[in-house]
């Protein structure tokens, strides 16, 4: 049985970081060979990691899967893997830079060899960057897989990945970590922020983030929210209150998200990820194509051409999506006939219980909504797989397109439709309403309470197993066991349906909160129980993702903006019809839109002058990006000087004697 930490043969200390888990029927000779290119020097194409098989569970008259694979790597490895990677961390000065080899000691804590210099977050990322870039040589296919082809230069690991030979690679938890961030986090009630660093030392800059912007627009809806409680409880037919409400929606949805802009390049810098340089992205594993030579990096890689892509994209995704939207507006129609009916049995007879009746087709079509939603995002992760984009970045900013795209016009095209061509307001209330009350109530039980049931269901049969071998109370599990019990645990997809919910909810509080000023008030409660719920299933659901070193939220960051633009046009449309401002032109209603149109485009102009005047990054932080590149410059010149004028070049005749040497002579 494995411990966690043993020595290997060649006296390096192995700290399991990384589980690699091939298929169960996998050939021997596929094994070995993957094992040795893992093990093998980077100066003969491996990665140089350290890697050992994991050993028989409790239980083992039951089938397991034997081809589990423990990956860990030496302090030193580590250390040039952060080189290679530009991990920026803190030097002695304060200052924020890419770390070297040859000036670790100029970097704050470091110690000794380097042991807890990096995070197990950033260690298990160099791992994972490693295993990536591990590439084929001369080999034509996978040993023992015909059909599993090769080509110098070829990503190993995708190739497993896409063929199913490699069944997953996940990051271990570090216990002891884990259970201090889970009481810090989620298990005490407490008002005081979140431990963002904490999150960014375990989960890595993108999770942080994620937890960083919920945080963020949790505060930022409390003036809105403040506002709207005695907004409510004025009487709703004075529509003086929402004009000005609308004015002020208008001004916080601009302000909030420059503010945030500033909060994120302030966390991106003190995490070392602000000015980090962004690594050349590689083909994606499901990408396929006709071999050719890519023109940048001069290797064999697919080619698939553009023209195709497009042809795809423009005849059959835009059709398809414009299908589901016109299917949105045929289901959207089917609710206003269930409305009317539900009214005209409350006219007839006015009862408690046909009161209740009216809110019927709205919680209906909420979760009809929802079911959409869903149904659709699985349509659009195929359809955007089927286009073959080449960059994991393309492929998520078309799905994100897609989603986005039909995700507002299904939740919200009701609600224009209800404000602008209906014009009720009192239906529109009651509307929004049950659509933010329904959603809420249903993606907090598909978050957090469902992914918790199926995942004790299906580690009641591990837990068995453990007990009826040893009764472990308050003793950690062993390895061999954590890492089983880990393997089966739901993998976490991102956080795209996290920012997915935020939008929406953004979106609620934005367009329409005039009319129904405690909209801002749910979404705060609900925001509060969306930290201990993604706290929750971060830290006892799922598995533990690998960090993702982000330096804002990207694309959501645009998303939010076209809302906050959006919500300008709905909220002045709002402030034209009421009747207040209807009675300043009781004749002409061709000069009330020329007025509307008006405000709306000076609003539009006054939000532009306000993101231009905020600056996205603070001055004593641009002060410091400037230093840092005056001084990389200052430092190229005297080392330019310092060789005659010439580009310096690490002397060819050095003899490699250590890793440490081989990570010094880099510089």
């Amino acid at each position: 049985m494995l411990q966690e930490s043993s020595v290997d043969s060649s006296g390096s200390r192995f700290a399991p970081l990384v589980v690699l888990e091939l298929a169960s029927d996998t050939k021997e000779e596929a094994i070995a060979w993957l094992l040795s290119r893992i093990r093998d020097r980077q100066q003969n194409g491996g990665a140089e990691l350290l890697v050992e098989q994991l050993g028989p569970g409790i239980g083992v008259e039951e089938k397991e899967n034997p081809n589990m694979f423990l990956v860990g790597a030496s302090m030193q490895r580590l250390l040039c893997g952060a080189e290679d990677l530009g991990l920026f961390k803190e030097c002695t000065d304060g200052s924020m830079r890419a770390f070297t080899f040859a000036s670790k000691h100029n970097f704050k804590d470091f110690k000794g060899d380097g042991d807890g210099f990096l995070s197990m977050a950033e260690c298990q990322y160099v791992i994972k960057h490693e295993l990536d870039t591990l590439r084929a040589k001369e080999e034509t296919n996978v040993p023992g897989y015909s059909h599993a082809k090769l080509y110098p230069g070829k990503s190993i690991i995708r190739r497993l990945l896409s063929k199913g030979i490699l069944i997953q690679m996940f990051p271990l938890h570090e216990n002891e970590e884990l259970k201090r961030l889970s009481f810090s986090w989620y298990k005490k009630v407490k008002v005081s922020l979140q431990p963002l660093d904490d999150i960014r030392h375990y989960y890595g800059e993108g999770q942080a983030l994620y937890f960083g912007f919920l945080e963020y627009f949790t505060f930022a809806l409390v003036p809105m929210a403040l506002i709207g409680v005695p907004y409510y409880l004025f009487d709703w037919e004075d529509y003086d209150k929402y004009v000005v409400f609308a004015v002020f929606n208008l001004i916080w949805c601009t302000v909030i998200l420059e503010l945030w802009k500033r909060r994120s390049a302030s966390l991106a810098y003190y995490w070392g990820t602000l000015c980090r340089k962004k690594a050349f992205e590689e083909p994606r594993p499901g990408f396929h194509g006709v071999l050719g030579h890519n023109p940048v990096t001069g290797r064999a890689e697919p080619i698939y051409p553009t023209s195709k892509r497009h042809l795809r994209v423009y005849l059959v995704s835009l059709p398809f999506v414009l299908l589901c939207l016109y299917l949105s507006l045929y289901i959207m129609m089917i609710y206003f006939q269930m409305e009317g009916w539900a009214l005209s049995i409350y006219d007839e007879n006015p009862t408690f219980w046909t009161h209740i009746l009216l809110f019927i087709p709205s919680i209906i079509y909420a979760v009809v909504i929802e079911a959409m939603n869903l149904i659709y995002r699985y349509a659009a992760e195929f359809l955007t797989e089927w286009e073959n984009h080449r960059l994991e970045s393309s492929y998520q900013n078309h799905l994100v397109l897609k989603v986005l795209v039909f995700n507002f016009f299904n939740c919200f095209a009701s609600l224009f439709y209800i404000a602008f061509v209906m014009q009720d307001m009192e239906l529109l209330r009651q509307s929004l309403a049950t659509l933010l009350i329904t959603s809420q109530i249903l993606n907090q039980f598909m978050e957090a309470f469902l992914p918790y049931w199926l995942q004790r269901r299906r580690n009641k049969k591990m837990i068995r197993k453990i007990q009826k071998r040893r009764l472990y109370e308050e003793k950690e599990l062993p390895l061999v066991e954590q890492v089983r019990l880990e393997a089966d645990m739901s993998t976490y997809l991102g956080t795209f349906d996290d920012y997915l919910e935020l939008f929406l909810l953004f979106g609620y509080v934005s367009l329409f909160s005039c009319v129904f000023p405690l909209a801002a008030v749910l979404v705060v409660l609900n925001n509060i129980t969306e930290v201990y719920s993604d706290a929750f299933k971060m830290c006892r659901v799922f598995k533990r993702p690998f960090a993702d070193p982000a330096a804002n939220i990207g694309v959501w960051q645009l998303a939010f903006e076209a809302m906050s633009v959006i919500a300008v046009v709905t909220n002045c449309a709002l402030i034209g019809m009421s009747p207040q401002v209807r009675s300043y032109f009781p004749e002409s209603e061709t000069q009330l839109i020329l007025c509307t149109v008006a405000a709306e485009h000076v609003l539009l102009g006054f939000k532009f002058i306000l993101t231009f005047l905020i600056q996205d990054v603070p001055k004593h932080i641009q002060d410091k990006l400037a230093r840092l590149e005056f001084e990389s410059l200052e430092a190229l010149k005297k080392k330019r000087q310092l060789h005659g004028g010439k580009c310096w070049k690490p002397r060819s005749s050095v003899r490699l004697s250590s890793e440490e040497d081989r990570c010094a002579c880099r510089y």
